[in-house]
């Protein structure tokens, strides 16, 4: 089964925060990088240099959504601190459901927050690709 990985981060989030956020969430549901179909989030994070580094390593792609667009996506985590910082209440869980053309109902991880060592926050979703 392919996966599309919606994904958020602070500002500056180093690229082995990324990936531990990520392998803590792809164990949850026993997949692994070989199932990622793409990346997708807030169009803001178009140059954060940790996801495009992670992205990159992976030979995946990475599709940005305008905060605009992601504010319509019903999720089952929205947040009033992300809203007020960059225009929607969910970055990881919209940005997933819209690439993967779908809905909640094929939410396979909400938004898995991690916090590396380094202090920084990342927010991971994992929705199955309905596409073809």
């Amino acid at each position: 089964m392919k996966i599309v990985i919606g994904i958020g981060c602070d500002r500056g989030t180093p690229v082995e925060t990324l990936d531990a956020a990520l392998l803590k969430a792809l164990k949850l549901i026993g997949h692994q990088y070989k199932h990622i179909q793409c990346f997708a989030t807030i169009d803001k994070k178009a140059d954060e240099e940790g996801i495009n580094t992670l992205v990159r390593r992976l030979g995946k792609k990475v599709i940005h959504y305008p905060a605009r667009q992601l504010a319509q996506v019903k999720v089952p985590n929205p947040s009033e601190v992300v809203r007020k910082y960059v225009g929607t209440p969910a970055v990881s869980e919209a940005a997933a459901i819209l690439a993967a053309h779908t809905t909640m109902s094929d939410l396979l991880v909400e938004k898995l927050k991690y916090r590396g060592e380094d202090g920084k926050n990342a927010t991971i979703s994992i929705v199955k690709n309905n596409r073809k």
